[in-house]
Formats: C-alpha cells, structure tokens, sequence
C-alpha cells in the first residue's frame, strides 16, 4: 500500500472532522438564544371615581327651617371640586321632602377659597331676579347654602356671596350680606329619616 495516499487519505478525513467540530462550535456560539415565553399581562381595571356622602340643607314644608338630605356625589376627587359639586346638588333640589331655597337657572359662575377659612362664592343673576322675597325665605336660601357647605368642610368658618362677580348687599333686603357669613344652625332641624348631621362647630378640623 502506498504510504502516501494513506496519510493523505487519513489528513482528508481529520481536516473534514476538524471542519465539522468548528462548525458545530460556531453555530452553538453565534445562534440566536429562544425567548422564554412571557406571561400574558393582566387586563387593567380602571378604579371607579371616588365618592363623597354629603349633607344638602333644604327647606321645610312650612317653610320654617331647614331640613337635611344625604346624598352621594361621585367624582369628588379633591375639595374644590366637591364644593362645586355640592352647590350644584343644592341647586338641583332636594329628592327627599325638602323643598328647593334657590331659584331656578340659579348658576355657580364660581367658587374660590381663601385663607382663614372662607369661601366666595359667585352667582348668577337668578339668584336675585328669581328670588320671592320675604324674610324667612331669604334667611333659608343663605343659611341653606352656607350651612351646607360648613356641615360639608368644617374647616370652612365664612361664606362671601358675590352675584354676577360683584359684592351684593342683600338678596331681597332682609339678611344683610355685605360682610362674609358665619354658619347658623339655629334654623336646622334633625335630619330626614334615615340620615345624620353633625354642625361644623362641633367637628374637628382635620
């Protein structure tokens, strides 16, 4: 046998080894590692929108004092908001057997807060315009509006009323609304059936 061809043939046979072995290394090198598979995601739940139980002043059948209603407001989501929303339910009127204290088309042009504790709050026209007089009626609308905003944010102690933007100074001459108003619950009464109210004065301030 020849020696040659031997050793050529055995070289052949290693070099195609060697190939192979490389190859082999190189593909387990360079190959693109498989992604572990990935848990679906959890559907998203959208929280409902924050309520607040509040207290609404009406007035009374005889129209000689205010009532009280509970109501839930949803989407109060921060205490000027709230304040609007529950100006806007007292103008709305009651759903219980209170009667409405402010006239119809009655607006909230706007509301702002202050320091020390007051609120000034901006009517429309129709507070006024529509409005039928009379000292008890008068004392319900103002009480019934600043009541249930102290009942409502203790840390309320005046309420400025301003119509069309501008200092008033009585709705139809019987309560005197030059200055900002302290809360007077002398003319409440307990509660409808069902529902319960503490005075700002006897809360404590958060």
């Amino acid at each position: 046998m020849n020696l040659s061809s031997t050793s050529t043939r055995w070289l052949l046979i290693a070099g195609i080894a060697l190939l192979l072995v490389s190859s082999s290394a190189l593909f387990l090198l360079f190959r693109t590692p498989e992604r572990p598979e990935l848990p679906a995601p959890s559907p998203v739940t959208t929280p409902a929108p924050a309520g607040r139980e509040v207290i609404l002043y009406f007035g009374a059948a005889d129209g000689t004092h205010l009532v009280a209603e509970q109501r839930e407001l949803a989407g109060c989501r921060d205490d000027q908001a709230c304040l609007r929303a529950t100006l806007e339910a007292l103008l709305a009127g009651p759903v219980g057997d209170g009667v409405p204290i402010l006239p119809e088309q009655t607006v909230v042009r706007d509301l702002t807060l202050a320091d020390q504790g007051l609120a000034s709050v901006n009517f429309s026209s129709e507070l006024i315009a529509g409005h039928p007089g009379g000292s008890m009626t008068e004392l319900l609308t103002v009480y019934g509006i600043v009541d249930t905003l102290a009942v409502n944010f203790p840390y309320l102690r005046q309420v400025r009323f301003l119509v069309e933007g501008e200092p008033v100074a009585t709705l139809k001459g019987h309560v005197d609304l030059r200055q900002p108003l302290a809360p007077d619950f002398s003319l409440t009464r307990p509660p409808l059936a069902g529902n319960a109210v503490t005075p700002a004065s006897a809360r404590k301030e958060p």
